[in-house]
C-alpha cells in the first residue's frame, strides 16, 4: 500500500504567515494529511486566518490544542472548519492509525500526568489493532534530548508511559522551540519535535 503521507508543524502562535507557507508547502508536496501539534494561536478564538489557507487548498487537517491554546478554541475552530481535534480520539487514514492528546502539564488548562497518559489510551484504544500508528502530543516526553534543551517546560510522564505502552511508530510534539526538527527514539518509537517550520513525515 501507498505510503500515507503527512505535514505536521506546532507553535505557529497566531502567526498567519507562518500558515500560509506551511499550507504553500502542504500543496505543492501533495501531502495526505496536515497535523497541528498545538500552540496554533495565543489564547484568541480570532484565529480565521491560521486555518483558513488550508481550508482554501483542501487539505485534510488535524489538531490538537497546546498550553496556548483553550480546550474550547480547538473544538470551536475544528466545528467551524470541519476538522478534528484528536484529544482524546482517533482517526484512520489508510492502514495508519492517528491519536493524540493536546494540552500540557503547565499552563491555565494545565493536565496531570495521569490525565495525559488516559487520554493518550483512550485514543489508542480505537485503533490499537492496526499496523501503524502515529501518536500526536503538544508536550514532549521525560528523559529526552528535547527535555534538556530548555529549563521552562518539563517533559511529560505521561506521554513517555504511553510511547513505552502502546509503542506507537512514530511520536509527532512540538511545545519545545529550540528543539524544533529534532528526531529521537525510545524504544522502536521515533520522536519527532515538528517545530514551527515543520516536518514531512511518510508512514
Amino acid at each position: 500500500m501507498k505510503k500515507l503521507k503527512i505535514l505536521s508543524a506546532g507553535d505557529i502562535h497566531g502567526d498567519s504567515r507562518a500558515a500560509i507557507k506551511l499550507a504553500e508547502r502542504a500543496e505543492k508536496e501533495k501531502v495526505d494529511l496536515v497535523i497541528l501539534c498545538g500552540d496554533i494561536t495565543n489564547f484568541r478564538i480570532d484565529s480565521q486566518n491560521l486555518i483558513k489557507p488550508f481550508k482554501e487548498r483542501n487539505l485534510k487537517l488535524l489538531l490538537i490544542p497546546g498550553n496556548h491554546d483553550s480546550f474550547a478554541t480547538a473544538d470551536f475552530l475544528a466545528q467551524l472548519y470541519g476538522m478534528k481535534n484528536i484529544h482524546g480520539y482517533s482517526v484512520q487514514y489508510k492502514d495508519v492509525g492517528i491519536f493524540g492528546c493536546g494540552g500540557a502539564n503547565i499552563g491555565q488548562e494545565k493536565l496531570n500526568e495521569e490525565e495525559i497518559y488516559n487520554t493518550l489510551k483512550k485514543g489508542f484504544k480505537q485503533i490499537k489493532s492496526l499496523n501503524k500508528k502515529v501518536m500526536v502530543t503538544h508536550v514532549h516526553p521525560t528523559k529526552t534530548k528535547m527535555e534538556k534543551l530548555t529549563l521552562f517546560v518539563p517533559g511529560s510522564n505521561g506521554v513517555r508511559r504511553a510511547i513505552e505502552k502502546f509503542k506507537p511508530d512514530i511520536l509527532l510534539c512540538s511545545h519545545v522551540h529550540e528543539a524544533a526538527g529534532l528526531e529521537e527514539k525510545i524504544g522502536k518509537t521515533k520522536v519527532i519535535n515538528v517545530g514551527k517550520e515543520g516536518k514531512i513525515i511518510e508512514i
